[in-house]
């Protein structure tokens, strides 16, 4: 299902990308695409790659650029079909940059669009939708309406199971668009609209509007919903069992996902149960597909890794057992309860159960996974390079790879220890603070402590209105990890320019403040920067848990940090600390 939802998206792209009047009609281009488009279709890596290459060349020397990341984008899509989805978050985080760089910010639609595919394939729908939400603020601004319809579809796809009176909206509003722009998209979006009828249950308002469906049919219309419409109008029809041996003879991997609401709409929650089980254990097949690319070769290379892996299996594990443990409680309930409405209630109550343990599950894997990600595979692919002497033989890029393996593993190990923290924060209540701490002292250690991760052009300078003897009673530990960790995120978002640590006393407290001339913060984001797993910049690394880690440990010490949403341009926070014993 996947690999037909990515080609849609690239027929879509490709749609896009009209030739100019001056070469629609050259046979060099017409050769080139269309040779492109083959190998593409045949997915055949040995072709496909060199097509799109000399393609892109030929738009590049006609100076179309929309056309030509239009190209690129078809070459994310590609990998992303053949399950190099690592390949094809780089090359999305690549044109993302490329562009800019370059200023194009009519064509930065691409970037997101793909990013917002590669979320979804990954099961990260949240973000996913976000992405697509920014593609269509971009095409509104810039005028793409004819290709807003099929991004429209795209969220829906995403929202249908969490909001589906959202979902119809977003139908009615690819509607109106599809009329006034591309008419000929409008009867898909009208039928995709009567499926979702029967997904909520109305099943009287689905039978009107599938009468609708067949005589555009019989007009002469066509939809790539067509199948799912006659699968789900047997149901309807109370032919259920008809419905479901349909579903099993012409959908693909999705066809569970279609059996599980049928089950449900006949209130056959049992086989309903089955059906959302085989549906989870393909998808957790795919993603194993993926996992099993990214980690090739590093098994037996670095132990250490493995150490940390085994942290994050445990987790996963736990989450299983919790969900095992809900399907036995299920199926003891059955036998328990004689009564049979009774019984059909319990097994409701289950599959919702069941339905909601995975979403928590998945809202965790994702929002960890993706992150660990990308330096699993810098460590697997650099491991399998050293470890064949023949294709590294220049000591200096031996010695590059090693420090980026070893960056990598650190990354790994910062963020398990991030999540391992927070767990232990919120677990304990006010920390100890018998530890008479030198502010000055304090700052500048830690200057020491970060000066070499500093970006090129960027310093980090101490501005303090205490005295060196100025001492304070708490817990140096926490309140050096709460400044560190506001360090790191100003280092993280500072390219240019300077990081400034402050430090000045009130007549009660003492505020410690980092501030910094980087991106910034839209004051309209600002509420949330506390909140888990937010991360204003999808691209920057990082699970989202720094900030909110950061005012934990403070609230611990019996203070506050604050975010000031008047300083600018960059960021600023600060801790705030009662003086409880002082020393001037």
């Amino acid at each position: 299902m996947k690999l037909i939802m990515l080609a849609t998206a690239t027929i879509m792209s490709l749609s896009i990308a009209k030739a100019a009047d001056n070469y629609s009609d050259d046979l060099k281009y017409i050769e080139l695409r269309d040779s492109m488009r083959y190998a593409f279709n045949d997915a055949d890596s040995v072709r496909f790659f060199p097509a799109l290459y000399r393609l892109e060349e030929y738009l590049l020397g006609k100076g179309d650029m929309h056309a030509y990341y239009t190209q690129r984008c078809n070459e994310i899509v590609f990998l992303m079909n053949q399950q190099h989805i690592y390949e094809a978050y780089m090359l999305a985080y690549k044109l993302s940059s490329e562009l800019r760089k370059k200023g194009l910010d009519k064509e930065m639609y691409m970037a997101y669009n793909m990013l917002g595919h590669i979320n979804r394939y990954c099961g990260n729908k949240a973000t996913a939708k976000e992405n697509f939400k920014h593609v269509l603020e971009l095409m509104e601004k810039y005028g793409y309406w004819e290709s807003m319809p099929p991004i429209y579809m795209n969220i829906v796809n995403v929202e249908l199971d969490d909001d589906p009176e959202e979902a119809t909206k977003l139908l009615d509003k690819a509607k109106e668009i599809a009329e006034k722009y591309t008419p000929d998209r409008v009867f898909d979006i009208e039928t995709r609209k009567t499926l979702s009828y029967y997904n909520r249950g109305d099943i009287p308002q689905f039978l009107k509007r599938y009468e609708d469906y067949k005589k555009g049919i019989k007009e002469g219309m066509s939809t790539v919903h067509g199948r799912n419409m006659e699968i789900y109008y047997l149901a309807a029809t109370g032919k259920t069992d008809e419905a479901v041996k349909l579903a099993k003879e012409e959908l693909g991997d999705e066809k569970y996902e279609t059996i599980a609401v049928i089950y449900e709409n006949a209130k056959r929650w049992e086989e309903a149960c089955q059906a959302l089980h085989k549906q989870n254990a393909i998808e957790d097949s795919i993603t194993n597909v993926v996992l099993i690319n990214s980690m090739h070769g590093i098994r037996e290379q670095l132990s250490l890794f493995e150490a940390q892996q085994k942290e994050v299996r445990t987790r996963t594990i736990g989450f299983s057992i919790g969900m095992v443990l809900l399907v036995l409680l299920a199926a003891a309930l059955t036998y328990i309860i004689n009564s049979r409405r009774r019984h059909l209630k319990q097994l409701q109550i289950a599959y919702d159960h069941a339905l909601e343990s995975d979403r928590m599950k998945t809202a965790f894997i994702q929002n960890v996974s993706h992150e660990i990600r990308t330096p699993l595979n810098i460590i697997s692919g650099f491991s399998q390079i050293l470890a064949n002497p023949g294709m590294a033989n220049d000591n200096r890029e031996r010695q590059h790879m090693a420090e980026m393996m070893q960056k990598s593993t650190l990354q790994i190990t910062s963020l398990i220890d991030e999540v391992l923290e927070l767990s232990l924060t919120d677990a304990t209540n006010a920390a100890a603070k018998d530890d008479s701490i030198c502010i000055n002292e304090l700052l500048n250690e830690l200057m020491r402590d970060n000066v070499g991760r500093l970006h090129e052009g960027t310093e980090l300078k101490i501005d303090s209105q205490l005295n060196d003897s100025f001492t304070i009673l708490s817990n140096r530990t926490l309140l050096k990890r709460a400044i560190s960790t506001l360090i790191d995120n100003a280092i993280k978002n500072t390219l240019h320019g300077a990081i400034t640590l402050i430090a000045k006393a009130k007549e009660e407290s003492v505020l410690i403040a980092v501030q910094d001339t980087g991106n910034g913060i839209p004051k309209e984001e600002a509420y949330r920067i506390f909140d888990r797993f937010v991360k204003l910049d999808s691209f920057k690394e990082g699970l989202g848990l720094g900030l909110p880690l950061c005012r934990a440990i403070v609230e611990r010490l019996g203070g506050t940090v604050r975010f000031d949403t008047d300083y600018g341009p960059g960021a600023r926070f600060i801790i705030e600390l009662t003086i409880d014993n002082k020393n001037k």
